[in-house]
Order: structure tokens, then sequence, then C-alpha cells
């Protein structure tokens, strides 16, 4: 049982790098975790609190995650070429269509896409670069910041789930 226990922690750490880090699951690993948890341990009343926590945390890292990046493509004045090209370019930058880069691969494409693409989206729309060039770093600290706050909703999460379960899975 212990050794379920600590795969399905380690899920949870997946989970959590998943939070911040884009395109890799976060919350939603760990509400999955949970879920296992309950139906291996023969208990739902055990995972009753941490799965309504998680289910909050994801509720909430969806809104954060939107907001984020809205408010940081708001205060830099972007439009919706700019939050549109910032999606593209983390598509892009995330599979390793970016030149090919000497060194990071996908996670230096996860973050100089989203800055590129918004820079290219907002110049194809105003024509001015150094507008461009503002909205795409807005775009990308509001994201990131946005990220942040996912990670340390995600660790607040799986404190949550160990805090309720230990006792449980390592009587004293």
């Amino acid at each position: 049982m212990q050794i379920i226990y600590w795969l399905l922690v380690a899920v949870m750490v997946v989970g959590i790098i998943g939070a911040v880090v884009p395109a890799i699951p976060g919350t939603s690993l760990i509400l999955i975790a949970i879920i296992i948890w309950g139906v291996v341990s023969s208990s739902f009343a055990a995972i009753k609190i941490p799965l309504i926590v998680t289910i909050i945390v994801l509720l909430l890292s969806i809104g954060v995650d939107f907001l984020a990046g809205y408010i940081g493509a708001k205060q830099a004045g972007a439009s919706k070429w700019g939050q549109i090209g910032a999606f593209v370019g983390l598509l892009l930058g995330f599979f390793g269509l970016l030149p090919a880069l000497p060194f990071g691969g996908p996670l230096l494409g996860i973050l100089l896409g989203p800055l590129l693409g918004a820079i290219i989206g907002e110049y194809l729309y105003q024509r001015q670069l150094g507008v461009a060039i503002k909205a795409g770093i807005g775009i990308v600290v509001g994201t990131v910041v946005g990220n942040l706050l996912q990670g340390i909703l995600a660790i607040a999460a799986v404190i949550v789930f160990l805090v309720t379960t230990w006792p449980q899975v390592f009587p004293s």
C-alpha cells in the first residue's frame, strides 16, 4: 500500500510541475491521483477533504490561468492579435517548430514562443514595434505570474492530501 502511495505522490509532484510548466497536465493529475488513492484504499471518506480542496484548486487554476494572461495583456495594451500570437507561439515553441535552438529545446521554446508570437501578432495588428514588444512582454509576464500562482495552488492541494492521508498510511 505504501508503494502505491509513494507512486501517487510522485504523480502529484509531476502535477505540481505541470501546474507551472505549460503543456504538462497539472492540477488534473493531482485530482486523478487522489481519486486513485480513494479507490485503492477503499476509503473515500479519507480523501473527501483533499478531493474538495483539489477541485477548488482546479477551478481556481483555470481562473488564474485566464485572468493572469488577460490582465498582463490588458496592462501592456495588447490586442487579441497579440494574445492569439502568444498562443500560437506557445504551441510552435513547445513542439519545436521554432528554429533549432542550440540548448533548452521545448522548455526554452515554451518561454520564447509566446513572446515572439505575441510580438509578431501585435506587430501585424498595430505596425508599431515598440508597442508590440511591450504587449509581448506583458502577456508573457502575466502568464508566468499565473503559472507560479497555479504552482502554489497545486502545492497546497498536495499538502492537504499528505496531511489528511499520512496518518492512514503511516500510523504512529
